[in-house]
């Protein structure tokens, strides 16, 4: 087989194998690049959000030499070194999820600030404009997870109701989560509502609940399954459909372009809309079949 007849292969980075938003990212780059006829190879550090293990799957990545490579940077800072050394290499690469300093062919995501604060609001709501919250953070390396927090400030500013009597980062990980919610709980005698980044982190703080035997109106970011069952029950008030799933399949498709020497916008925001009791059934679809959305849904 000629290099130009050969498969192209897209080396594919995400942050951990804890979080199922990034399973779904996985898969959708798996069947847009399935059904362009390429391939792709997976590099996912052992420790969840591992910046070293990461920078270690970079140098790993380059000797295969990919035709392209897509990359959820583990924090968006540290990484800028390694996205140089990828672009030194001649390989284009597309970011997307967190956004990551360097040369890129383009970024795909969604506005972290108005999704932040989007499921603020809805909580807001849930609690008629008064209460005491707590807020679990993402990591604070990642681009996401601080703006998703700026999000909710801005939201905070323009409801005086609501008191955001204490916070804790939770890794945009469930058993960290779970801990800083113990830890909020026992600080705070009364909380009525729980922002949290990621639905993950929204899990780990329903485990604390249940275990301190208390109850409050949680709200997370990702319309994950899990989450849509919760709606569903009651047991979470909202979530917001920022979906890794369409995300990376609009950055696979992206980065297929590019190697077909079609023009690629330099920025594609994925919109995300809230999800709660009245809409969350159209998201009961597990994500093997879920459509891939068309370039055209998203790119005009």
């Amino acid at each position: 087989m000629t290099p130009s007849t050969r498969p192209r292969t897209l080396a594919v980075f995400t942050k951990n194998r804890v979080n199922p938003a990034y399973d779904a990212a996985r898969l959708a780059a798996d069947r847009v690049a399935a059904a362009a006829g390429a391939r792709t190879v997976h590099y996912v550090p052992r420790t969840p959000d591992d910046v070293a293990q990461q920078k270690a799957l970079v140098v790993e990545a380059l000797a295969l030499k990919p035709d392209g490579v897509l990359f959820n940077p583990a924090d968006d800072a540290a990484m800028a070194e390694d996205v140089a050394r990828v672009a030194a290499a001649g390989i284009p690469l597309v970011a997307f999820i967190n956004r990551v300093l360097g040369d890129t062919v383009a970024f795909v995501g969604s506005d972290d600030i108005d999704v932040g604060r989007t499921i603020a609001e809805a909580l807001f709501a849930g609690l008629g404009g008064k209460g005491k919250i707590v807020a679990l953070d993402g990591t604070p390396g990642a681009r996401t997870a601080r703006d998703r927090t700026r999000g909710l400030e801005q939201a905070l500013d323009r409801h005086p109701g609501i008191e955001l009597v204490g916070s804790r980062v939770g890794y945009l990980q469930r058993a960290p989560a779970r801990v800083a919610m113990a830890e909020l709980l026992a600080a705070h005698p009364q909380i009525d509502g729980v922002w949290t980044a990621n639905d993950v982190m929204a899990f780990g703080a329903l485990d604390a609940l249940a275990a301190a035997g208390r109850r409050a109106a949680v709200v997370g970011i990702n319309g994950l399954p899990e989450a849509i069952e919760n709606i569903e029950r009651g047991t979470m008030l909202a979530s917001v459909d920022f979906s890794a799933f369409n995300i990376a399949a609009v950055a696979t498709a992206a980065m297929l372009r590019h190697l077909d020497g079609h023009p690629v916008p330099g920025e594609i925001m994925v919109p995300a809309g809230l999800i709660d009791r009245s809409n969350c059934r159209r998201w009961k679809v597990p994500f093997e079949q879920r459509p891939i959305p068309a370039w055209d849904d998203f790119v005009r």
